[in-house]
C-alpha cells in the first residue's frame, strides 16, 4: 500500500482517484481498512493539505476534536460535542472533517452482512438486534449515524466548504435508498476543506450513552438558539444527523420493538436542552 502526504489542496485532490482513500486522524479508515470493508492500494494524507485551527468563524477540516474542545471561541454545542465524542486518544488523533464522514456503527454492516447499505436487499438490524438503531427514517435503513459534532453543526446551522463547492451542512447528508446506498452528497474525490459556523445566542450539547463517557450516543440532541430562532438536531437516531422541527417532531417515530425507549429518551432531552437555551 502507498502512503501519499500532499502539502497543498490541489496536490491532495490530484492524488484522489483510482481509489485512493483520504486519510488524516485515521481512526474511521484504518478499522475499516483493518476489517476488510474499505480497500485501497493508496491512502492519501491529508493532514498536511488541509486548514488546522479555528480562525473567526472558520474551522479547518483537520482541526482534531480536542483542538475544537479546548476552544473558548466554538459554540458551546460543538465544544461539548467533541468533548463527549470519544476517548482523549481518539479526540486527540480524529479530525472534524473525518467525524463528519464517519460510517454507521451498525454491527450486521460492519460484520459484512449482504445489508442494503452493501447493496443487499435486507436490513438485518429490523429484523434482528436494534436496540441502539434508529427510530426515525428507518424503513430502508435502521442504522444510526453515530457523530455528535455532526448533530451539534446541523443545528448551528453550519457551512461546509468543499475543494469544489460550498453547502449547508444539512445538505452533505442524505438518507440511502435501494439505488443509491451512500449517506453524504460528497462526490468521487471531492474533499471537505473547511466550515464555517455562525455563533448562536446560547447552544448546548447533551448525550445519553450507555457508559458513562467515552460511548456512541443512544440519543444526542443539540439545541441552538439565535435570536428567537432555536433549531433541534439529534444524533444516534436515524442513518443521518437529524433535523428536528421542534419537540413535536418525535410525534414521527417509528421505533422498532426494542428501541421504542429511545423515543422517551429523546424526548427528555429536548426538554432539558430546549430550557438550556431558553
Amino acid at each position: 500500500m502507498e502512503l501519499r502526504s500532499p502539502g497543498s489542496v490541489a496536490e491532495a485532490t490530484g492524488a484522489l482517484g483510482n481509489g485512493a482513500l483520504v486519510v488524516a486522524g485515521g481512526t474511521e479508515v484504518v478499522p475499516l481498512l483493518r476489517d476488510g470493508i474499505l480497500a485501497a492500494e493508496t491512502l492519501v494524507d491529508v493532514r498536511g493539505a488541509l486548514p488546522r485551527g479555528v480562525v473567526g468563524e472558520r474551522i479547518g477540516a483537520a482541526t482534531t476534536l480536542a483542538d475544537l474542545e479546548a476552544d473558548d471561541g466554538v459554540p458551546d454545542a460543538l465544544r461539548e460535542a467533541c468533548r463527549l465524542a470519544a476517548s482523549p486518544q481518539l479526540r486527540n488523533m480524529g479530525t472534524i472533517g473525518g467525524n463528519l464522514l464517519q460510517a454507521t456503527r451498525c454491527w450486521y454492516w460492519r460484520l459484512r452482512h449482504p445489508c442494503r447499505l452493501h447493496g443487499g436487499e435486507r436490513c438485518f438490524a429490523r429484523e434482528g438486534e436494534h436496540r441502539e438503531h434508529a427510530i426515525l427514517a428507518n424503513d430502508h435503513c435502521a442504522s444510526a449515524h453515530p457523530s455528535d459534532p455532526a448533530a451539534a453543526l446541523l443545528a448551528l446551522g453550519a457551512t461546509v466548504h468543499t475543494d469544489r463547492r460550498s453547502l449547508p451542512v444539512a445538505d452533505l447528508y442524505r438518507l440511502p435508498t435501494s439505488g443509491d446506498p451512500a449517506t453524504t452528497t460528497l462526490q468521487p474525490g471531492e474533499l471537505i476543506v473547511e466550515l464555517e459556523v455562525p455563533r448562536p445566542d446560547a447552544s448546548v450539547y447533551l448525550k445519553a450513552m450507555d457508559r458513562q463517557r467515552w460511548s456512541f450516543p443512544l440519543v444526542g440532541v443539540a439545541a441552538v438558539r439565535a435570536g428567537d430562532t432555536t433549531r433541534l438536531a439529534l444524533s444516534g437516531v436515524a442513518p443521518i444527523p437529524w433535523l428536528l422541527e421542534g419537540p413535536d417532531g418525535l410525534a414521527a417515530a417509528t421505533p422498532l420493538p426494542r428501541n421504542a425507549f429511545k423515543v422517551e429518551l429523546a424526548g427528555a432531552l429536548v426538554s432539558r436542552a430546549l430550557a438550556a437555551v431558553a
